[in-house]
């Protein structure tokens, strides 16, 4: 009867040694995600706020949770943390490309006018860093020593003046140049003169179109002193003489 009844007690008897493998398995799958979230965190008070928790739920005890701040876990980390800054000098770049762009857009819409009046050997247009530069060889604007717009240039003036239209509108700067050759007539003492007076001419015939602003336009005389090509044949000196509508970038 004895042996019966410590049978039962034996029965009865559940062995629990399982359950220590598997808390241990759970305390290391805890403290790999503590390790996770500390690596993908710099927030201590909502990582402190957590483990708490986790402590209360584990009814307290030592382990992985008693860190109080993920800062030491995230100084160890070898993960790079990529950053991106945006500077002032980004914006201004940025400004820049598409100011580059527009002026683009504005080259294309004139080479296309030039083309379409097949006016190449009078014009071209240029596209600079410092702006959209168009010049006008001064045979098709004016005669020899004169800065008097010639009466069959008037029209060309005009619709040169509709392709300066922008929105924006954008500061513009007519100037007038000469070749070496020094200017011997009544009205004007030098090329200086020379070159001041067509540029200003040019821009008072651009003005009479009302779209454009008086307040964007600035012009300037540089004589000689700025050729394209050497004074030492006919050609260099024809292409000296010029007047040139810069367009400025808006920055």
């Amino acid at each position: 009867m004895l042996k019966t009844r410590d049978k039962k007690k034996k029965e009865e008897h559940i062995d629990e040694s399982w359950l220590i493998p598997y808390a241990d398995m759970l305390t290391l799958l805890l403290a790999l995600f503590i390790v996770l979230f500390a690596v993908s965190t710099v927030d201590a008070q909502k990582f402190e706020s957590m483990a708490n928790s986790f402590k209360s739920a584990l009814n307290g005890g030592t382990g992985p949770m008693d860190y109080t701040s993920p800062v030491s876990v995230v100084e160890k980390s070898s993960i790079p943390v990529a950053e991106t800054v945006i500077t002032p000098e980004d914006d201004k770049e940025e400004d820049a490309n598409i100011d580059q762009v527009q002026l683009e857009e504005i080259k294309k819409r004139i080479d296309k006018y030039i083309e379409e009046k097949k006016l190449s050997r009078s014009l071209r247009t240029t596209l600079t860093e410092s702006g959209l530069i168009i010049t006008i060889l001064d045979n098709a604007l004016f005669a020899s020593g004169s800065a008097t717009v010639k009466k069959d240039a008037v029209g060309l003036a005009k619709e040169i003046s509709q392709l300066l239209v922008t929105d924006p509108p954008r500061n513009i700067i007519i100037a007038g140049h000469t070749d070496n050759v020094p200017i011997s007539n009544s009205n004007f003492d030098s090329n200086w003169e020379l070159s001041a007076h067509r540029s200003i001419n040019f821009m008072n015939l651009l003005l009479e179109n009302k779209k454009l602003d008086p307040r964007k336009f600035s012009q300037a005389g540089y004589g000689e002193h700025h050729p394209v090509a050497p004074n030492d044949t006919a050609a260099g000196k024809a292409k000296n003489r010029r007047v040139e509508v810069k367009i400025l970038p808006n920055k």
